[in-house]
C-alpha cells in the first residue's frame, strides 16, 4: 500500500492565485453549508493525506479547499520536502491562500471563510491571518508552525486565532514549546483573540500517516478546530 504522505493528491478545481496565475486545488463541498475552510498543506505538498483531511472537514460541515502551493510537486522524502519548502515563495503562497478565499466566496457561495494549516501550513495560516485577514478570512487555526518575523507579525492579527502545539515538539524556533510560548506572548501583546492548546505529543501529531501520530491529541485538536470555526464564522 502506498504511503499517503508521498502520494500525489488529485486536483479538481483551479482559481486565480499569486500573480494572477492558475492555482490548482482539491475542493470538497459540504451540502447546505456556507462556511468555507482553506486547508494548508504540510511541507510534503498536496498529497493524498491532506486531500483526505479536506474530505474530513467537509464531513464536519465545511466547504473545504486545499490550494496546491507546490503546483503538482509532492516530496518523496524529508530531503526533498526540505528542498520544496526552502524554495517556496512564502508571500506568493499567502497570495494563493487569498485567492482560495476569493474562490470559496465568489464561486462556491461561502459567506465566511477560515484557514487551517499544519506544520508549514500552520505558519502560513498565521501569516494569512496577519497579512490578509478580513474581509477575506474570518478565523485561523494553526497546527505546530510559526511564520518567520520577516514574513508576518502575529501580533498584528485582527481575527480570532486558535493554536495547537505538542509539548514534545523539538523543532526549535518553529514549533517547540519555547516557540509556542513566544507566539502566545506576541498574541497577548497584540490583543489578539486567541486560544492556545498544548498536547502531550510530538510535531505532526495530527498526521495519521506520520510515525509521530498521537490519536488522542489529534482527535481533541480537530474537534476543537471544528468548534472554533463554527463559533467564529
Amino acid at each position: 500500500m502506498s504511503n499517503p504522505i508521498h502520494t500525489k493528491g488529485q486536483s479538481n478545481v483551479s482559481f486565480s492565485g499569486k500573480g494572477d496565475t492558475d492555482c490548482p486545488g482539491f475542493y470538497c463541498k459540504a451540502d447546505g453549508s456556507q462556511l468555507g475552510v482553506i486547508v494548508i498543506q504540510e511541507w510534503w505538498g498536496m498529497n493524498a493525506h491532506i486531500t483526505t483531511v479536506v474530505e474530513e472537514f467537509a464531513a464536519a460541515g465545511f466547504c473545504a479547499l486545499v490550494p496546491d502551493l507546490y503546483r503538482g510537486e509532492v516530496a518523496t522524502d524529508n530531503e526533498h520536502a526540505g528542498h520544496l519548502m526552502g524554495g517556496l515563495d512564502w508571500a506568493g503562497a499567502v497570495a494563493d491562500i487569498a485567492g482560495a478565499a476569493k474562490y470559496l466566496r465568489d464561486e462556491q457561495g461561502c459567506t465566511k471563510v477560515g484557514v487551517v494549516g499544519f506544520c508549514m501550513g500552520g505558519a502560513l495560516a498565521l501569516a494569512a491571518a496577519a497579512l490578509t485577514g478580513k474581509p477575506l478570512i474570518d478565523a485561523a487555526s494553526c497546527f505546530y508552525g510559526i511564520p518567520s518575523a520577516e514574513l508576518a507579525d502575529p501580533a498584528k492579527i485582527k481575527i480570532p486565532v486558535q493554536c495547537h502545539f505538542g509539548n514534545e515538539d523539538t523543532l526549535a524556533g518553529f514549533s517547540d514549546p519555547a516557540a509556542a510560548n513566544a507566539l502566545e506572548e506576541k498574541l497577548k501583546a497584540g490583543g489578539v483573540t486567541h486560544e492556545m492548546h498544548r498536547y502531550p505529543a510530538q510535531h505532526a501529531f495530527a498526521n495519521r500517516a506520520s510515525e509521530r501520530y498521537h490519536e488522542e491529541s489529534a482527535n481533541k485538536a480537530l474537534a476543537a478546530t471544528y468548534a472554533f470555526f463554527k463559533a467564529n464564522m
